[in-house]
C-alpha cells in the first residue's frame, strides 16, 4: 500500500495492465476509478498481513474479471518482491515471543443487565458510564506493547463486526478474530485460541485468558499481579487470579489458596462452587479464600498437555477446527463440524479442578464481573446519598440506588435501594438486592410473543459500515436513524417491498440511485423508489447521520437483495 501511495507513477505503473487511472481516494485503503468507469479498491486488513481487493463494474461478470486482474497484479508484485529480497512472503515458523498473548472472550450473550444488554447487544459492547464499552476497556488493559502482543478475540458470527469496529475505534490492532460456529463454553474456546496462538507466535508462548465484560481498575497492583502470573506460567503453572473478597458474595465461586510458591503465586488447595450465604460468611471468617475471577495465565505447552490428559475430546475438536479454519475478511472461522464435536465444558471443570499444576495469584485490585445491576451500582461512583446516577437523569429524595438511561430523561423520586434502568424501548424497576434474578424476568419476556422482541433485539443494531436505530414503527412505515462511519459504504442493493426517503442530518453522503451518483449534504434528501438499485456511502471524515423513512407492504430486514457487498454478505 505504501508503494502505491508513494507516487502517481507507481500507481499508474501498477495498474497499467488493467486500465488507465482517472481518480483515486485514500479513504479506507486506496479506491481507484479507471477511465472507463470501473472501480478497483485495494484495502489492507487492519488485523492480518493481507491485502484485499474489491471491484465495481457494469455487470457481475465484468466485476469478477476486474477482481481477478487485481488479485493477479497483487500476486505478481508480491512474488517479484519476494524473489528480489529472497525472504519468505509468509512465515510458517513464527519466532517465539517473550510477551503475553491476550485471549479475550467476547461471545457471551448475557441478559442480566437487561434492558440495556440483550441477546443481540450484550453487555461487553455497551457503554454504561463514559465513552468506552467494557470490551474497549479490556482491549486497553492489554495494549501495552512492552508487555503484550496484539490480542486474539474469540467471538461469534453475530458479533464479529462489533468486535472489529470497536477495536478500530480505539486504534488497537488485533492478531485475530476467531469465530466460534457454535457455543461450546470456555474449554473449547481456550483450546482453539491456544492452538492459534502457537501457530502465530510460537509454541512456547504464554496466553492470558480474560473476559471482555469485566470492570477492572488497572492500577499498579493489577499489573504487579499480571507479572507474578506471567512468571508462574513461565515456571509451568496454570495460573488463575483470586480476587480478595469484600463481602460474602454468593454469585461467585471461591478458591482456597495453598502453600506459597517461589514466584509469588500460591498452590491451589481447592475450588468451591457458588456457596450459600452462611457458607460464604464462614469462608471469609476463616480466611484464605478468594473469588474465582475467571482470568487465567497459561503456558501453551503445559495447557495443551493438561487438555490432552484430562479433556482429550476438547483438544481434538478444537485443534482440528483450527487446522480446518477458513479466512473471511478480518475473521478466522473455526470449522463448524469439528468444533461442534467438543464437549460443552468450562476450562475450570476441564482441567483447573483436576491438574496438579494449578496456581493462584491473590489479587487485591478492584474487580467486578458486572453480572448484575447490583454489581454495577457497587462499582460506580456514588454521590452523598449513595446513588449512582448517569447523565440525563433527575434523582430526588432517593438513596442507595442505581439510575441509568439510554433514551428518555429519567426522573426518580422517593426510592431506596432500587435499580431504575431505561433503554430506548423498555424500563426495568426492581430492588437492587434482587437484581441477580433479572435473567428470570428476561426468560419470561422471551416466552411471550408480544414481548419476545424486548429480550432479543436492541433498538440500535450495528453493522460493519455503522448501524441504525429504530425510532418509530407504524402500519406500512417505519423511521430509522442511520449512521455510517467515515470511508464505509453499504451494499449495492434493492428492495422488493419498500421505498425509502433519506434526509441527511450530519456529514456528507454519496448516494447511488440507478445509474446516478450524487452528493448529499446536511438538510438535503433523496427518494429511493421501490425496486431501484441503490447505495449509500460516507466519503467524508466525520460520521454520516441520516433519517430514513421506509414505506411499503413489508419492512423486514430480510427484504434486501445485495448485488455488491465489500463485507462478503449475501
Amino acid at each position: 500500500m505504501a508503494h502505491l501511495r508513494a507516487s502517481e507513477e507507481n500507481l499508474s505503473a501498477f495498474l497499467q495492465p488493467i486500465g488507465e487511472v482517472a481518480t483515486k481516494s485514500d479513504i479506507d485503503g486506496l479506491r481507484v476509478t479507471l477511465r472507463d468507469g470501473r472501480i478497483i479498491h485495494f484495502r489492507p486488513s487492519g488485523n492480518a498481513p493481507e491485502m484485499r481487493c474489491y471491484t465495481e463494474a457494469g455487470s457481475e461478470a465484468a466485476a469478477r474479471d476486474l477482481l481477478n486482474a487485481g488479485l493477479n497484479r497483487i500476486r505478481d508484485w508480491a512474488g517479484a518482491r519476494q524473489h528480489a529480497t529472497n525472504k519468505p512472503f509468509i512465515s510458517r515458523n513464527p519466532p517465539m515471543t517473550q510477551k503475553i498473548i491476550p485471549v479475550i472472550m467476547a461471545g457471551g450473550k448475557g441478559t442480566r443487565l437487561w434492558p440495556l444488554s440483550r441477546a443481540t447487544a450484550p453487555k461487553q459492547f455497551i457503554q454504561f458510564v463514559g465513552d468506552k464499552t467494557l470490551f474497549q476497556e479490556t482491549l486497553e488493559r492489554v495494549s501495552d506493547p512492552e508487555l503484550y502482543e496484539a490480542p486474539i478475540v474469540v467471538t461469534n458470527e453475530e458479533f464479529r463486526f462489533l468486535v472489529a469496529e470497536q477495536a478500530r475505534e480505539r486504534a488497537i490492532p488485533l492478531a485475530a478474530i476467531l469465530l466460534e460456529p457454535v457455543a461450546r463454553n470456555t474449554a473449547a474456546a481456550v483450546a482453539a485460541a491456544a492452538t492459534l496462538a502457537a501457530d502465530l507466535f510460537g509454541k512456547h508462548t504464554i496466553i492470558q485468558m480474560l473476559a471482555s465484560d469485566h470492570e477492572i481498575l488497572a492500577d499498579k497492583s493489577y499489573f504487579d499481579c499480571i507479572r507474578i502470573a506471567r512468571d508462574a506460567a513461565a515456571d509451568g503453572k496454570l495460573v488463575t487470579f483470586g480476587i480478595t473478597p469484600t463481602e460474602p458474595a454468593t454469585g461467585y465461586g471461591y478458591i482456597e489458596i495453598g502453600d506459597a510458591l517461589e514466584n509469588g503465586a500460591h498452590k491451589v488447595k481447592r475450588f468451591v462452587e457458588k456457596p450459600a450465604f452462611e457458607k460464604a460468611e464462614q469462608m471469609l471468617a476463616d480466611g484464605g479464600f478468594y473469588w474465582n475471577s475467571g482470568i487465567f495465565m497459561f503456558p501453551v505447552p503445559e495447557l495443551i498437555a493438561e487438555l490432552q490428559e484430562y479433556a482429550p475430546d476438547v483438544l481434538k475438536a478444537a485443534s482440528k477446527a483450527v487446522s480446518k479454519a477458513s479466512r473471511d475478511l478480518d475473521f478466522t472461522r473455526l470449522d463448524a463440524d469439528h468444533f461442534a464435536k467438543s464437549p460443552d465444558i468450562s476450562i475450570d471443570y476441564a482441567i483447573m479442578e483436576k491438574t496438579s499444576k494449578a496456581a493462584i495469584v491473590p489479587s487485591p485490585f478492584k474487580w467486578s464481573d458486572m453480572g448484575s445491576w447490583d454489581a454495577v451500582w457497587k462499582s460506580g461512583a456514588r454521590d452523598e446519598n449513595g446513588n449512582v446516577a448517569a447523565a440525563n437523569t433527575t434523582v430526588v429524595n432517593t438513596r442507595n440506588s442505581l439510575v441509568m438511561t439510554h433514551g428518555v430523561h429519567l426522573a426518580v423520586q422517593g426510592m431506596d435501594d432500587v435499580a431504575v434502568i431505561a433503554s430506548e424501548d423498555a424500563v426495568y424497576v426492581g430492588p437492587l438486592k434482587d437484581s441477580q434474578n433479572v435473567g428470570q424476568l428476561v426468560k419470561m419476556l422471551a416466552s411471550r410473543s408480544a414481548t419476545a422482541k424486548f429480550a432479543e433485539t436492541h433498538p440500535t443494531s450495528y453493522r460493519p459500515w455503522g448501524g441504525y436505530t429504530s425510532i418509530f414503527n407504524g402500519d406500512r412505515f417505519q423511521v430509522k436513524r442511520i449512521f455510517v462511519t467515515p470511508g464505509k459504504k453499504l451494499s449495492l442493493q434493492k428492495h422488493h417491498h419498500r421505498s425509502e426517503h433519506w434526509i441527511v442530518v450530519k456529514g456528507t453522503a454519496e448516494v447511488t440511485v440507478g445509474e446516478t451518483v450524487r452528493m448529499l449534504r446536511e438538510n438535503e434528501s433523496v427518494y429511493i423508489p421501490l425496486g431501484e438499485v441503490h447505495r449509500l456511502a460516507n466519503p467524508g471524515k466525520i460520521l454520516l447521520e441520516l433519517i430514513e423513512v421506509q414505506t411499503g407492504s413489508y419492512l423486514g430486514e430480510d427484504d434486501i437483495i445485495r448485488i455488491v457487498d465489500e463485507f462478503g454478505r449475501t
